[in-house]
């Protein structure tokens, strides 16, 4: 069965003028249900996850003062919005959607989180409204745990992954791969272990090209038995954050190359769904709702 992660609280409201871009967290779970892709029995609640995984990944002084609302005002700026409790608690129950993920990935094959791909948390602070990186923690977990010994984690969102990739540039246990806009945010990118920057405007076809072309040759030469993918759907030509030119059908193209690809390959699979931000919130819900509707349709 599959298994998403979803609770109430990740529609929390941002603070104004951040608002938008969280109705998908309502809506998408809504639409899934509606159009029969999904029924109440596919999803769970996750919880408070236990701090010793987030310490694993992330620095505990930046931990600790984040829940205890010490974050300085330059740090919060970093990070984009005002800090609050309520927030700091939504980004501990999306982590534990991932680390549930995990155990639900190698058991069924896949397992999706509603929300998730915070991949701009480095290690010791946050930055561009991601204060801890759920897909991080998650590698961690599986290592530590004795469930995977090599990780790889996909990321096509459209911004680069700065902060998964400092949180492992010096462990050969996890193997990261970002396929991103050239001129996208982060300005400043940091070295994942494959970078693939792409140029603005480019379109489905020399987009899957790219990705068909590399993502075999990851895996061959990774041999990962854990794969975590964020599939960020700001990859859209619409979207208004981001530079490359995908339609909806590219987009769904994208997701279904890389499931296809991970279940030939019987690799757990957990997919945390990142960033989305074109102007009409339809647009965003269907991008989203494909990736689901495609691991319905190949794992079950």
């Amino acid at each position: 069965m599959l298994k998403i992660a979803y609770h109430p609280i990740y529609k929390h409201p941002l603070p104004e003028g951040h608002r938008f871009p969280m109705m998908k967290y309502e809506l998408l779970p809504q639409q899934l249900i509606y159009e029969g892709t999904c029924t109440e029995a596919n999803f769970f609640e996750p919880k408070i996850p236990n701090d010793k995984h987030i310490v694993a990944v992330h620095d505990p002084e930046y931990f600790y003062d984040l829940l205890n609302m010490m974050i300085s005002a330059k740090m919060a700026r970093k990070i984009g919005f005002p800090i609050s409790e309520d927030l700091v608690e939504r980004e501990r129950i999306i982590v534990d959607g991932t680390l549930k993920g995990c155990d639900f990935a190698l058991e069924y094959g896949i397992s999706m989180n509603i929300a998730g791909g915070t991949h701009h948390a480095y290690s010791n602070h946050g930055e561009a409204f991601c204060m801890l990186n759920d897909q991080a923690i998650g590698a961690k977990y599986v290592l530590d745990k004795g469930l995977a010994k090599k990780v790889l984690i996909i990321d096509l969102d459209v911004h680069q992954g700065n902060g998964t990739a400092e949180i492992f540039q010096n462990n050969d246990s996890v193997f990261t791969f970002s396929m991103h806009g050239e001129g996208n945010y982060p300005f400043k990118k940091e070295k994942s272990d494959l970078d693939i920057p792409l140029p603005k405007g480019t379109n489905d076809e020399t987009y899957l090209s790219i990705l068909k072309e590399n993502l075999p040759i990851i895996i061959d030469t990774v041999q990962p038995d854990f794969i975590f993918y964020l599939s960020g759907v700001d990859v859209l030509e619409s979207d208004k954050l981001g530079t490359l030119g995908l339609t909806l059908a590219g987009c769904k193209l994208r997701d279904e190359y890389v499931l296809e690809l991970c279940k030939k390959y019987k690799i757990p699979l957990q997919c945390s769904m990142g960033g989305g931000y074109s102007p009409d919130i339809k647009i965003i819900v269907e991008a989203h709702a494909n990736t689901f509707r495609l691991a319905q349709k190949l794992y079950f």
